[in-house]
């Protein structure tokens, strides 16, 4: 019976238990569930498993396929992972609100409808919202109500093309469309937000770091890659994410270039890597599709092992830029070797995940003659070493000593990185056992001599210009802002701009208002007050004669009965 139920259920039934209990039963609730999860998720055989109706809408709520197993099974592996990682430092409502996250994305893997799919994307923008505000400071509570807004405004465009494809087609099944109409180029910005791409992208760089060392472990894995399955799912072929693609990439590499803090050029990182995704989707072929569903596969882990060892750091000293870091490696080892294995991953380096994925991404873009995207993605790929191969672990971990001699990582999370750590170097050592999860026949090597030679020369001229540029490379203490100069910068502005107007305005009316105030009491006290300077009393303050008196009220009498009878 368990295929009739979504696998997510077993994550948020561990989110509800996780806060109910204590010691080694919690710890046993938050391993036990992304595992069971995952049992359950290979359960789920391939078609439609369940059907409801909804206001005369079939609803698929189980939906299996490859691809899609493929993706719920890496999200069970890193709620395994980061729970590991978490368990002896995170808060309780941090590791419950992480585990209702990861259901969410679960969900969205097994949804066969739009409808569905909303409803568990929608959980996942609530819970990470809760994650990022689980870092314990002003500014994470700042960051968080900016991630909220963000991903409500997300919400809300991808609901606007939900109805009208519903409206239009009578249908909400999730099948492969085209932006062709209002209504799907409302679906497609609506993931495009969740997958950070630019303009919309500062959300990521500006909440993710902001969440504490191990809520960023746990962010950097689901949002982006569950925008990569919709996009699989929904858009596979669409021209417009080649560009997309392409310009998410050189983002990602100049932003993390002159970034500072160690967090933020991860973050910025996530979106040049999810670029590599969403290209290969516009792309639309087998292969390329193999090669955004490996490549999502295997930068969660890559990114996952990154943000781990970036979080031990935090943990152990309290800071984050680089500028205040270095020559951690003398006390840190294990941590350090972990970043380094993370590091060479995410470039591509030969003999590790990144390089058996991102490589198939470049060669579907080579069978399909495009040959500026197939050299635009090798000149990222040399960007991507750059800044996160070597700029992050070099700054972090050598350059200048610091002074300071934190312990390496407490034994939870070096488990975390470790298990990370060999999963990438399995997955790059066993292509072919991996290659066998994805969804379309797999006819690519990987470790052909002229593209190792290749993607070696690369790697290695990128690694010489960045210690001839070193002196370019140093960071200071700046804020790099990009779209969020909308809301730190213009917005400020405008908002002391509007402030001051209105008070100026409230000045004016103040005076006016004051004024007329002060006429009509004079007024009044002239008609209704006696003066003794005078001796004369107000028009209304004066004894009037009984005769006078009964002609008023005859009057007003008389007017009131023929107000009355009209």
């Amino acid at each position: 019976m368990i295929d009739f139920l979504p696998p997510a259920l077993i994550m948020i039934l561990g989110a509800i238990l996780t806060p109910l209990v204590r010691g080694h039963l919690r710890t046993t609730v938050l391993l036990a569930a992304p595992l069971a999860t995952l049992w359950a998720i290979w359960q789920v055989p391939d078609g439609v498993i369940t059907t409801l109706t909804f206001i005369d809408y079939q609803i698929e709520p189980v939906e299996g396929s490859a691809v899609r197993r493929l993706f719920a099974t890496i999200f069970a592996i890193m709620s395994f992972g980061g729970a590991l990682y978490a368990f002896r430092q995170a808060r309780t409502v941090e590791l419950a609100a992480a585990q209702a996250y990861a259901a969410g994305a679960i969900g969205v893997c097994f949804s066969g409808d739009l409808i569905s799919m909303f409803i568990w994307w929608e959980l996942m923008a609530i819970f990470s919202t809760v994650v990022v505000w689980s870092g314990g400071t002003a500014d994470s509570k700042a960051a968080g109500i900016r991630y909220a807004i963000m991903h409500l405004l997300g919400g809300i465009i991808l609901k606007v093309g939900i109805d009208g494809i519903a409206v239009q087609t009578g249908s909400v099944d999730m099948q492969a469309m085209l932006a062709n109409s209002f209504a799907t180029w409302m679906v497609l910005i609506g993931i495009l937000i969740n997958a950070a791409a630019p303009p919309v992208s500062a959300w990521l760089a500006d909440a993710y770091p902001e969440a504490s060392p191990t809520g960023s472990v746990f962010l950097s894995a689901f949002t982006t890659k569950t925008a990569v399955l919709a996009l699989i799912l929904l858009f596979p072929g669409e021209p417009v994410l080649i560009g997309v693609g392409l310009y998410m990439v050189m983002y990602g590499i100049i932003f993390a270039l002159l970034e500072n803090d160690a967090r933020r050029i991860l973050a910025y990182s996530i979106v040049n890597q999810v670029g590599f995704m969403v290209c290969a989707i516009g792309i639309g072929t087998e292969l390329a599709l193999n090669g955004a569903a490996a490549h999502a596969f295997a930068h969660i882990i890559y990114k996952a092992l990154l943000f781990m060892s970036a979080g031990v750091v935090v943990y152990r000293v309290g800071k984050s830029k680089c500028t205040d870091l270095g020559g951690l490696f003398r006390t840190m080892p294990l941590t350090t070797i972990c970043g380094i294995i993370g590091a060479l991953a995410i470039s591509g380096f030969p003999m590790t995940s990144g390089f058996v994925t991102k490589t198939m991404i470049s060669q579907a873009a080579a069978t399909e003659s495009l040959m500026f995207v197939y050299m635009a993605l090798a000149a990222a790929s040399a960007g991507v070493f750059l800044h996160a191969g070597i700029k992050f672990p070099w700054f972090v971990f050598f350059q200048k000593d610091s002074g300071l001699r934190p312990k390496d990582a407490p034994w939870n999370m070096a488990a975390a990185m470790v298990l990370f750590s060999a999963i990438c170097i399995l997955i790059g050592i066993f292509p072919e056992t991996f290659y066998q999860l994805l969804p379309y026949a797999v006819d690519y090597e990987p470790y052909k001599a002229s593209k190792v030679v290749f993607y070696l020369q690369l790697l290695l001229f990128s690694g010489l210009a960045f210690f001839l540029l070193l002196p370019l490379m140093q960071r200071t203490l700046t804020v790099s802002l990009d779209t969020d100069w909308i809301w730190r910068v213009a917005l400020n502005k405008l908002a002391g701009m509007i402030a001051t107007i209105l008070a100026a305005i409230t000045g004016v009316l103040s005076r006016i208002s004051n004024g007329t105030l002060r006429a009509l009491k004079l007024q009044a006290e002239a008609r209704f007050s006696e003066s003794p300077e005078t001796e004369r009393a107000g028009v209304f303050a004066r004894a009037w004669e009984i005769g006078t008196t009964a002609l008023w009220i005859a009057i007003l009498l008389t007017a009131y009965v023929l107000f009355y009878l009209i």
